[in-house]
């Protein structure tokens, strides 16, 4: 797939309040410092489309970006870690399961992971919670110029035998760099598949 335009749409924080469900969406979660705003303007060849920072946990709304005008891709709130009150992390919460449960045009969940860490627990989780509630998602690892091809192996590795206690196979899986473009183009035509198999 071919990024010919990919524009910023609306932020909400609610389900109840995004766009008409004319399109099909892709959402991208993960921890609050995995690198998705960076992944996501990777993704999109447009540098600053998703605004990043140094500071985790920045995004705390649902944002919704309008690709080649022909689907959604949404930007969630992060989820752990960030420095915010119970209360609010509660909110975010809720607002994330909302948006994963509620909405009907949901078409893929990109739950990311940080390639240089073991399996983390809340990660591993959010999937198990994605599976029992029937929500399609797929593992996009991040970050794998940070390490060696040899460490990678590794960590997959390990990750593979610990999601293979929960499921009986894996979803798709996806090695990705923000830094040097390494999955762009998997990610993209897998998107592109599902977009085909829609119109079919």
């Amino acid at each position: 797939m071919k990024i010919k335009s990919a524009t910023f749409l609306v932020s909400n924080v609610d389900y109840k309040s995004c766009p008409t469900l004319n399109e099909a969406e892709f959402a991208f979660i993960g921890r609050s410092n995995v690198g998705k705003s960076s992944l996501i303007n990777m993704l999109m060849g447009i540098p600053k489309l998703a605004k990043t920072s140094s500071t985790p946990g920045k995004t705390q709304l649902i944002n919704h970006f309008t690709v080649n005008e022909q689907w959604y891709l949404v930007d969630l709130p992060g989820y752990g870690y960030a420095k915010v009150s119970k209360h609010k992390r509660n909110k975010w919460q809720s607002v994330i399961s909302d948006y994963l449960l509620k909405r009907p045009n949901l078409t893929a969940v990109f739950v990311l992971l940080d390639a240089r860490l073991a399996p983390q627990p809340i990660d591993v989780e959010f999937m198990n919670w994605c599976g029992e509630k029937a929500i399609p998602f797929v593992m996009v690892f991040t970050k794998i110029d940070k390490l060696s091809s040899t460490q990678l192996q590794k960590n997959q590795a390990i990750y593979r035998k610990e999601m293979l206690a929960y499921w009986e196979e894996l979803p798709p899986v996806f090695l990705t760099s923000a830094t040097s473009s390494v999955g762009k183009e998997a990610v993209l035509d897998y998107i592109e598949k599902i977009l085909l198999q829609i119109k079919a």
